[in-house]
């Protein structure tokens, strides 16, 4: 019993540590030692990452000058009150607070419950022919976030495109990015789909993910934001590496990219005599001859007599004794002044105040109105609804990926929180180059950013391999209350066997009764001599052997003590050592 508790806490201390230990392998944490608490890391110094010559469009803000690539928009919001339509929020290039990385800028939204638009052209136009759409930016809530977006519009290719006049209206391909407001986290990706038949522009908005998104945006950290679209309408959305949502351009959004091939025939009309009743009360049912339907509901208990003690002088309610009229008061522009009412305290230890009357109870005779039972109906023909006819608008499109081409980048926003930091754009054809560009800048701010904050804790930890598995709850909350019950119960099982032990010896000793009774045995014995049965007495007592045997063994048996009280200090001992130096070697940072 014993080593089967002791294996089962051994297994759930192992998996335990087995989970944490999987997330800190995929996970690229460089561990920073600090002798001192006080002392901490020196900052990093920012290194520009390399621009790839085949990127469609890459900023990681080297210089307050890369801004001039930027154009802020003037427009004026359609539809908004005068004093807010403009787009005057206002936007820096500086470095973050409590950056992790000296020198390293960013833009940043710096207006609170403004609109805000800012834009700027591609290198060169992204054009859906046959390559994947690689998106990636960075994103920092530096005073958190309340309600505001923090997404990205890639810009529809367009001759007429002025990003002076860059507004909510303006033409868009993709939009993507996260939005919060209240408690509604959002992870956007949607697509603005041509229907190739009548030219008409659709939204088609991705489903919601399945992780949660919620720490994201309540931490205060950098997040890399990354969105995937290849030529196969396949998608895939990722925050800081980790997939969140993927699926089909064909099957994945709503409303779906193609019609239906058949719709409800709109000028079809159900029939008058169409009988949708699926029950109807019973024709043949006649109401039974006993049945009185004015009898009430309840009546008065005529049998309820008034308790002994009910004080029908008194109100349950009187005027306060202890009140007193305010000084302000003016019966002229008040009225008279009453005293509030208070419980009737003579009502306290009395059955009740007031006029009594005798309680209303059910009555025994009530049935009710009388209705017909309810029977199939042999009418019926079911639930009518609308032939189905061809889509007269019906097409097929299987490659929504050849989308409008892009020509630019823009964040149309608006937001209650300010000091949200956008960082390291990236567009591009080639996931090789995308995968460097994120080893230069994103993985390398992470590292920084955890180092600076002491490196990440248990919690930290917990938190990151349930974010994406959330059945190991179920395996930590199993495996964290278990070996506390079993070491409880081991501990206190451990100390009750010595005096169990003890208990059993004591009970196998020899009695001083039975020491007794063995001598007179014995002594009786002796007298009979001879004249007994002629035969030597060859019965010895229990305490004579015992004795005998003692002596006999006694050199051997010390040894063999000695040995036993060596081995009983070695099994006791290891069972607990074992697991206190299993779990005391197992370090999470």
């Amino acid at each position: 019993m014993k080593f089967n508790r002791v294996c089962v806490l051994f297994v759930g201390v192992c998996l335990i540590g087995a989970a944490l230990a999987d997330v800190e392998e995929e996970d690229d944490d460089v561990q920073v030692e600090v002798e001192d608490e006080d002392v901490k890391p020196e900052k990093p110094k920012f290194t520009p990452p390399t621009v790839e010559k085949n990127v469609h469009f890459a900023d990681s803000f080297n210089s307050k000058d890369d801004f001039k690539r930027w154009t802020v928009s003037q427009a004026k919001k359609d539809g908004a009150e005068e004093s807010i339509s403009k787009y005057d929020g206002k936007w820096h290039v500086e470095e973050p607070k409590d950056s992790a990385i000296e020198g390293d800028l960013g833009l940043i939204l710096k207006s609170k419950a403004k609109h805000h638009a800012v834009s700027s052209n591609l290198n060169k136009p992204f054009k859906f022919d046959g390559k994947p759409l690689i998106v990636q930016y960075e994103v920092r809530y530096q005073n958190g976030i309340d309600c505001g977006g923090a997404y990205v519009k890639l810009l529809s290719e367009d001759p007429k495109l002025n990003l002076k006049q860059f507004h909510d209206k303006t033409p868009y391909t993709i939009m993507f990015g996260p939005d919060k407001c209240g408690l509604d986290n959002k992870l956007h990706f949607i697509f603005r789909h041509k229907n190739p038949k009548t030219g008409e522009i659709e939204e088609k908005h991705s489903k919601k993910p399945t992780a949660s998104l919620d720490s994201y945006f309540a931490d205060k950290k950098t997040h890399q934001y990354s969105l995937v679209v290849n030529p196969d309408n396949t998608f895939e959305v990722s925050v800081d590496g980790t997939v969140v949502k993927e699926g089909s351009l064909l099957d994945d959004v709503s409303p779906p990219v193609n019609p239906p091939k058949e719709i409800e025939d709109p000028n079809d009309k159900k029939p008058a005599d169409w009988d949708e009743r699926e029950k109807i009360p019973d024709p043949d049912a006649e109401k039974p001859n006993d049945w009185d339907e004015n009898e009430p509901e309840k009546i008065v208990d005529i049998e309820a007599t008034k308790p002994e003690g009910w004080l029908e002088d008194e109100n349950k309610l009187t005027p306060d004794p202890d009140a007193e009229k305010p000084k302000d008061w003016d019966d002229e522009m008040d009225g008279e002044w009453e005293a509030p009412l208070i419980e009737n305290p003579k009502c306290q230890d009395a059955p009740g105040c007031g006029k009594w009357e005798q309680p209303m109870i059910k009555n025994p005779k009530y049935k009710g109105k009388w209705r017909a039972p309810m029977i199939d109906n042999p009418n019926y023909q079911g639930v009518w609804k609308p032939r189905r006819i061809p889509n007269p608008n019906f097409f097929e499109d299987l490659e929504p990926y050849k989308m409008t081409p892009i020509n630019a980048v823009g964040l149309e926003l608006w937001s209650m929180n300010d000091e949200i930091v956008f960082d390291n754009f990236l567009v591009t054809d080639d996931k090789v180059v995308a995968e460097r560009w994120t080893e230069q800048t994103f993985q390398v701010k992470s590292r920084a950013e955890k180092a600076s904050s002491g490196g990440r804790s248990v919690v930290d930890a917990i938190s990151d391999a349930t974010r994406e598995r959330p059945w190991l709850w179920a395996l930590i909350l199993v495996v964290v209350v278990l070996p506390i019950v079993l070491i409880v119960a081991y501990c206190c099982m451990s100390k009750s066997e010595p005096e169990t032990l003890a208990n059993a010896k004591k009970t196998d000793a020899v009695s001083p009764d039975d020491e007794q009774k063995e001598d007179t045995e014995s002594a009786d014995q002796e007298k009979a001599g001879p004249g007994g049965d002629n035969k030597p007495s060859t019965k010895k007592s229990k305490s004579s052997l015992e004795a005998t045997e003692d002596d006999g063994d006694d050199e051997e048996n010390e040894d063999d003590d000695a040995a036993d009280e060596e081995e009983e200090e070695k099994g006791s001992e290891s069972p607990r050592c074992v697991i206190i130096r299993f779990c005391t070697s197992m370090k999470f940072q």
